[in-house]
């Protein structure tokens, strides 16, 4: 009897892991499988790499071979919900090799799919849904799917899952399935925080921790790199010379693209993946990376969890992740499946306060360099100042306005005649500026209007009040006409 068996295991799925590659459980499997048979609820802490996936995949396909029925139309029996794309698309994978020879009928559901396709296949009934809370909420909301007969719930990436800007999401899902629903929990990292949200939605849980939270996998060889922000773009060209496969992980979108440009006039092939990114896109970019087509792939955090590339060489953090957690999720993209890798950070000055956060979360002094690239460029993205938000109300135009208007000033160019006048040195003597003409002033021309306003004897006498706004064409006319018969009947009487 294989180990995997003595998990209580059937022999198709025994095969089917087998096949894939497992010879023996990890600690995680061995701890989760028979906990989640049981039909307790289970929050299972465990390094990124080790394999949970299979740990809660295994026995949810082990009970539809022992509970063989139709599904019920627009009703899933397992709900599993993930953070990102990139995630469910790979839990879906998985369900598909581990569950060859197990009949049944599952899904994923994500952003960035047009709906029609994911409405046919929720309305013939699923025993495993995988989604993302938003198009799940989407598709609740418009009644193609309820979970009055949902047995299971997974949150995979639990401590994301429960933050606090997914939480609310979550918390309205839950309330829409039975109570005496089945809740497991599964992330790398849980923050005492999230745990306490979590609290809210299991029911006398087991704890399972195979290693202690937030501690990443020894395997990793890890290091840091002091610099300045315009040396981390040469520096990393030099990094990225004779590596095979690389991620490289940024703190914005924005910076994202700009690297994949500056790499390419360096004559190097890099693809970006982020929010920005249209699902189709994300995914030929990531199955272009897993066969080899590409080798280096910059991607933000959004991605650092569902990236399950087994041969991922090194990993470069460009931006000091601003959240710890985040760190043990980049850095956990290499080493996995009892591989080695690397992990390298570059780290300015004002960011190593985030780097303070990392090492009191993991537990572990990292190894700082201080480093000097071989040139430096200056026009460099600047992460820093991108995620800054402008303290004042005036925009940047209008800084930008008033540094060009300063500019001009110093420069002596494009001035006012009166700042010209005010600011250029007078002649030696005389009371004159340089640049004023002197002698007699010209009188101004009048306009035509004016000669008849002009004070004199015969002048008419000029009306304080007056129409500011004089009556036009037709109007003037008739007044004018109005105005020359009553002159002509004074002049007759």
């Amino acid at each position: 009897m294989s180990k995997f068996a003595q998990l209580g295991l059937s022999s198709q799925l025994t095969k089917a892991v087998e096949k894939s590659g497992y010879d023996s459980p990890t600690p995680i499997q061995e701890k989760v499988i028979p906990l989640m048979l049981e039909g307790g609820d289970i929050v299972a802490i465990a390094q990124t790499g080790t394999g949970k996936t299979a740990a809660f995949v295994l026995p949810i396909l082990e009970r539809l071979k022992a509970n063989q029925h139709k599904a019920t139309p627009k009703h899933c029996s397992t709900l599993i919900i993930v953070p990102t794309r990139e995630l469910a698309k790979q839990i879906d994978d998985n369900i598909e090799k581990y569950g060859a020879h197990i009949y049944h009928q599952r899904a994923c559901v994500v952003g960035g799919v047009k709906y029609p396709k994911q409405i046919k296949r929720l309305n013939q009934g699923l025993d495993i849904l995988v989604a993302t809370p938003g198009r799940l909420e989407d598709h609740l909301k418009s009644g193609n799917l309820s979970l009055e007969h949902t047995e299971t719930l997974i949150l995979d990436e639990a401590d994301q899952m429960l933050d606090l800007g997914f939480f609310p999401a979550i918390r309205r899902i839950a309330k829409k399935t039975p109570r005496t629903r089945q809740t497991v929990l599964l992330s790398a990292t849980m923050p005492k925080p999230i745990r306490a949200l979590a609290a809210e939605l299991l029911d006398s849980p087991k704890d399972v921790a195979v290693a202690p939270a937030s501690t990443p996998v020894e395997r990793i060889e890890q290091a840091v790199m002091l610099m300045e922000k315009p040396e981390k773009r040469p520096f990393l060209v030099q990094a990225l010379e004779n590596q095979f496969r690389t991620i490289i992980f940024t703190r914005t979108k924005h910076g994202a693209d700009q690297l994949v440009k500056y790499l390419s006039k360096q004559k190097i092939v890099a693809s970006a993946i982020h929010g920005n990114k249209s699902q189709n896109q994300r995914q030929r970019t990531l199955e272009a990376f897993r066969k080899g087509e590409e080798h280096i792939l910059i991607a933000t955090d959004i991605a650092a969890r569902g990236i399950d590339i087994p041969d991922v060489s090194l990993v470069v953090n460009y931006d000091v992740p601003t959240t710890p957690e985040a760190y043990v999720h980049r850095i956990g993209r290499t080493a996995r499946a009892g591989r080695e890798g690397r992990a390298i950070t570059l780290c300015a000055p004002e960011e190593q306060k985030h780097l303070r956060d990392i090492e009191k979360l993991i537990k572990v002094k990292l190894p700082i360099e201080n480093v000097q690239a071989g040139g430096i460029d200056d026009d460099g993205y600047d992460p820093m100042k991108a995620a800054a938000k402008p303290s004042g109300k005036s925009s940047g135009k209008s800084s930008a306005k008033f540094e060009t208007r300063g500019a001009r000033q110093d420069d002596g160019e494009r001035r006012s005649p009166k700042s010209r006048r005010r600011n250029d040195p007078k002649k030696p003597g005389t009371g004159s500026y340089e640049g004023k003409k002197s002698g007699p002033k010209k009188p101004k021309p009048r306009h035509r209007g004016e000669a008849a306003a002009a004070d004199g004897p015969g002048a008419p006498r000029r009306k304080k009040g007056g129409n500011k706004n004089p009556p036009r064409g037709p109007a003037r006319r008739r007044n004018n006409n109005r105005q020359t018969g009553r002159n002509s009947e004074k002049s007759a009487r």
